[in-house]
């Protein structure tokens, strides 16, 4: 414990939160936040037909709970691949020696600790989103489990927390806190398998730049089974079935959505994906690297432009 504090006082207040802020890896901060403002929006759309006054602390409160539990899994998972981090993320905070091993396991108990307190005092329905997605994210990193190492499990524990969990999770949520009737509309549904289908994508992209310390740690993923190409081909049309479906779902009137909204948003950015995936130089990590950032943005929009047509249906 003297450690940890000897190193504290030789940091600035600044520099330790910039390393935090590297230790809650950004790009997933940003999609839980945007889940939570969007699902929000989604449940004011689907189930009201006006404004009824925002809630800010129950926003507040169910945001704090999902971050502290994102911060919780991504720090897990950093304590458990610092040996394999100094090889394919080295910027990261425990793989540079930014914060010790010890200053890590203290946040993620305190991320954890403030996860679960926050959703019990806030619902019963995000206390059993928030416990069962730390129990996921628990077993994918921790051994003797260690889900992680096996691609298939790997991919499963990513896209069913980040696509079913917390959109089904976060809707039941908002519609108790709105006192709305608990049944999903057609809307939340097809949210819920566009994002599931996309997590997906994800998960199997996530590895391709990772393939060398994947490789040295003996972690297989289904780049090392398939091969860079091959996987980087199935996770953009995996993205395009994501679009695609959404097209369809607009067009034949299955949710609760405006649909020429729908059909221009998801058709320009589809275009805009290819686009960009067709300049990859699959032999550049960085250039891997930022497109797999591309698609995280990608996930980004999403929980903007389908909240927006929702509200506008």
């Amino acid at each position: 414990m003297n450690q940890f504090y000897q190193q504290s006082s030789a940091v600035s207040p600044k520099s330790w939160f910039y390393s935090f802020w590297k230790f809650s890896r950004p790009h997933t901060i940003m999609g839980t936040s945007l889940s939570v403002l969007g699902l929000y929006l989604i449940t004011l759309g689907v189930t009201s037909t006006s404004f009824s006054g925002l809630h800010i602390g129950q926003i507040l409160g169910t945001w704090i709970a999902c971050i502290s539990g994102n911060i919780y899994i991504v720090g897990l998972n950093q304590l458990e691949d610092i040996d394999i981090d100094k090889i394919n993320k080295p910027d990261l905070p425990l793989a540079s020696g930014e914060f010790t091993k010890g200053q890590g396991q203290l946040i993620v108990v305190i991320a954890g600790i403030l996860a679960l307190a926050v959703a019990l005092l806030t619902g019963p329905f995000l206390m059993g989103m928030v416990t069962i997605s730390l129990a996921i994210g628990t077993a994918y990193s921790l051994p003797p489990i260690r889900l992680k190492q096996f691609p298939f499990w790997a991919a499963l524990c990513i896209f069913s927390v980040r696509g079913t969990i917390v959109n089904l999770g976060l809707f039941l949520h908002f519609s108790w806190v709105l006192q709305r009737s608990q049944g999903i509309p057609g809307a939340v549904w097809a949210l819920t398998i566009f994002i599931l289908v996309f997590t997906f994508a994800i998960a199997i992209f996530k590895d391709i730049p990772d393939m060398e310390g994947d490789r040295v740690y003996n972690i297989t993923t289904f780049t090392l089974q398939l091969g860079q190409q091959k996987v980087f081909n199935l996770a953009l049309w995996v993205l395009t079935i994501c679009y695609g479906g959404m097209i369809l779902v607009a067009l034949f009137h299955l949710a609760e959505v405006n649909t020429i909204f729908v059909l221009i948003t998801h058709t320009i950015t589809l275009i805009v994906m290819w686009w960009q995936g067709a300049g990859v130089d699959l032999q550049n990590t960085k250039a891997i690297t930022n497109f797999y950032q591309f698609i995280w943005k990608l996930f980004f929009i999403e929980y903007l432009i389908f909240p927006v047509s929702c509200l506008l249906a």
